[in-house]
């Protein structure tokens, strides 16, 4: 047999080529999808229980119905400590709104989006009762806090004007906090300008300039006024007392207001509008008497952004919804279910049309989904 002989420079080469390989195989983890475990699939906000302070985050698979459960606490080993509000990303960050029922406990936990290792921790005084969160640039979220609260002491459950937080992703820090009503609520981004709605009695739907972070003429609506979503011809829609009201983005006129039923016991919520932005689904709540206990009730209802009325007497999903929310790719639509806040719930998914596709176990109160 001819042996085969190698040149001390060729070992040489081969040597520091096997090296380069290695490293580069050990700096490119990210192409292992066990280094990136939440890389992908769907994110279930579960609120938990407000006095137990147990609210948790669920992950699904892109595909499959199997869950892995409190997530954070399985990467940090520790507890978010609170009721969990809100979840978004930017900048490969994810940042979770928790609401603790102690006053100066809150904060927004930020971790990397793919593996959910804690990052850092937005405290107060910075943060006081979180709310909503929207991505405004690459590298910066709005955070709508409703500031301390609870103590009725002027009259009402909002002792102080809120505020908008603006989070610096590169610092991870709080670089400034833009004045905002009374019970500051839901954040929308459209275009160049963040549209922040309220629960606390304001009549209008505050705008802010993004690349100023500096607040402009406000639009007056109606009661506690909330913005929705942008549909498909670009109009913006905003709930207020039983209405939906459509709106131009640019001109900031109001073009419509649709009543949405007649039932004045019934409390609507979680509107959210299809993937191919023509309809928008609902829940329509009530409360059963004494007999059932006072026991919530009610069901999902869906209308078309064209619609010139909305009777809402014929449900679309008959079941009441902790949570709702439509995968923008495929137009499933996720639903929480909450039994009670001592006991996990369960999120259901319909095709667009309506059909139950399956159901999966969550944790306490599924109430919000984020899309990866």
């Amino acid at each position: 047999m001819r042996k085969v002989t190698t040149a001390p420079s060729v070992r040489l080469k081969l040597a520091l080529g096997l090296l380069v390989a290695l490293n580069w195989s050990c700096n490119n983890d990210n192409d292992d999808p066990q280094a990136l475990p939440y890389g992908s699939g769907v994110l279930v906000v579960n609120q938990g229980n407000f006095t137990d302070n147990n609210g948790t985050i669920s992950y699904f698979p892109p595909t499959g119905s199997t869950a892995s459960y409190d997530i954070f606490n399985q990467v940090n080993q520790r507890s978010l400590t609170g009721s969990v509000q809100a979840y978004t990303e930017a900048d490969g960050k994810g940042l979770i709104l928790v609401d603790n029922t102690t006053a100066g406990q809150d904060k927004v936990e930020i971790v990397d989006a793919n593996t959910f290792k804690s990052l850092a921790t937005l405290k107060s005084p910075e943060i006081e009762n979180p709310r909503s969160a929207v991505r405004v640039s690459a590298n910066k979220v709005y955070v709508s806090c409703w500031d301390l609260s609870g103590d009725f002491s002027n009259g009402t459950f909002y002792k102080n004007p809120g505020y908008i937080a603006v989070v610096d992703l590169t610092t991870n820090t709080v670089t400034k906090k833009i004045p905002a009503v009374k019970g500051v609520e839901t954040l929308l981004l459209a275009g160049s300008e963040v549209f922040a709605g309220s629960t606390g009695g304001s009549t209008k739907l505050t705008v802010i300039d993004i690349t100023t972070d500096q607040l402009k003429t406000g639009i007056e609506i109606g009661s506690n006024p909330n913005p929705v979503a942008v549909d498909g011809n670009g109009k913006l829609w905003v709930y207020s007392g039983g209405e939906m009201i459509r709106v131009n983005p640019q001109s900031k006129a109001i073009e419509n207001r649709l009543k949405i039923g007649t039932d004045k016991t019934r409390s609507l919520s979680k509107f959210r509008l299809s993937s191919d932005k023509q309809y928008f689904y609902f829940v329509s709540s009530y409360y059963g008497d004494a007999s059932e206990n006072y026991r919530e009730k009610g069901e999902t209802y869906r209308f078309s952004v064209n619609d010139t009325s909305v009777p809402a007497t014929t449900p679309f999903i008959k079941r009441l919804f902790s949570g709702l929310a439509v995968e923008p790719q495929s137009g499933i639509i996720y639903g929480g279910y909450t039994p009670s806040y001592k006991q996990a719930g369960y999120v259901f998914r319909y095709q667009a049309s309506g059909t139950l596709i399956d159901s999966v176990k969550a944790e306490i109160a599924p109430s919000g989904f984020y899309f990866k």
